[in-house]
């Protein structure tokens, strides 16, 4: 199989390690991979197996006025139909929504290449504006198929794009991690001895770091022994500093930014929390099951409630609801027996979210793709 996976960067973050571990996985299986970015190859985060083809437009960067972005727009299109046209892959993957247009646009006509789009996060919470979210409805239409990471995001797509066809793949869960820079040592940033609830994630507002922040500041004095843990980078950092500092948390709350040894800081957490107003597919929530990590989430749209199993591995609470996410934690934060027994089950989804049978389903959509 000769397959093209374009995005816009493989810098930090979900979507972009997804797309490493997928490629990694089947360039071992000897496939010509190329991945394709706008942004230039030095920004990369991860790394990728070294039969891997790696292209860099260099052409990512906002536009501050309507016209300009749209020239800009049309030259990364025009660019990415001469790489697909040089490389003539079999089937050309877009990761992300943005990418997905422009990968349906400059496919179009090029008759030996199937496209396929996908996206990251559940759509609606997502909203590109209005100029892309009609370029999406209309341009969907002329990909293969478009997949979504949970039934409910492909289910959007069929009521809310001209998508013909689509499907519903998971992330695959990558387990043990490897370790990347920077490492930040896990011991030197709490205290010895102290129990670690973990967070992950872009510090941005969909995080809702700071609700968390509060539900922690109610439990300090019952769970004295626990730190709270938010690793990640983000606009906000500012914001939640500030926040920790207003509740004299400083020697309990830690911000000590994106960590690249990840593995390490899974292996020592107690209990993971998420508090998103939104999901894709949460890749770090899987990673910290499949470490055998209890986690604790808001139920929200979409992904936790397709990977725990609510009393069996995890607690769901309703989305926002900080009294019921607080009292979630607390109960599983002061009882060691039902954090090993919902741990013990956590590391389960290494079987359900094997890299292996995550990657067969999409080979057996290329294929099908390729046969059309």
């Amino acid at each position: 199989m000769k397959l093209l996976i374009f995005i816009s960067s493989l810098s930090g973050g979900g979507a972009e390690r997804v797309t490493v571990n997928l490629a990694n996985h089947w360039a071992l299986k000897g496939w010509e991979i190329t991945i394709v970015t706008l942004r230039r190859q030095s920004d990369d985060f991860y790394t990728l197996h070294h039969a891997v083809r790696r292209v860099a437009l260099e052409m990512d960067g906002d536009s501050g006025h309507v016209i300009v972005g749209l020239v800009r727009n049309l030259r990364r299109v025009m660019a990415l139909r001469r790489v697909l046209r040089q490389i003539g892959p079999d089937v050309a993957l877009g990761m992300m929504d943005r990418a997905n247009v422009m990968l349906a646009i400059a496919s179009r006509g090029l008759r030996q290449i199937r496209a396929v789009g996908s996206e990251r996060t559940y759509p609606p919470e997502n909203p590109l504006g209005k100029l892309w979210d009609r370029l999406r409805f209309h341009s969907y239409a002329h990909l293969y198929a478009v997949v979504a990471q949970t039934d409910m995001g492909a289910e959007w797509l069929k009521s809310h794009t001209r998508a013909q066809r689509a499907f519903a793949i998971p992330n695959p869960v990558n387990w043990p991690l490897t370790d990347a820079v920077p490492s930040i040592n896990v011991e030197l940033t709490r205290g010895a001895r102290r129990r670690l609830l973990l967070a992950v994630g872009r510090l941005s507002a969909e995080k809702q770091f700071d609700l968390l922040v509060g539900c922690f500041q109610s439990l300090t004095t019952s769970l004295a022994d626990w730190d709270l843990v938010i690793l990640g980078e983000g606009p906000l950092r500012r914001e939640l500093e500030a926040q920790v500092s207003e509740a004299s948390l400083g020697n309990r709350v830690f911000l000590p930014g994106r960590a690249g040894n990840m593995g390490d800081w899974y292996q020592c957490a107690d209990v993971f929390v998420m508090s998103s107003r939104f999901e894709g597919f949460p890749n770090t929530l899987v990673e910290a099951m499949a470490y055998g990590v209890p986690a604790v989430s808001f139920d929200c749209d979409t992904g936790p409630r397709d990977i725990i199993r609510h009393k069996v591995d995890g607690l769901l609470v309703p989305p926002g609801n900080v009294r019921e996410l607080t009292a979630a934690l607390k109960q599983l934060m002061g009882d060691e027996n039902l954090r090993m027994r919902l741990a013990n089950r956590a590391a389960d989804v290494r079987l359900r979210f094997a890299t292996a049978g995550i990657a067969e389903k999409w080979e057996l959509l290329f294929r099908e793709a390729c046969a059309s």
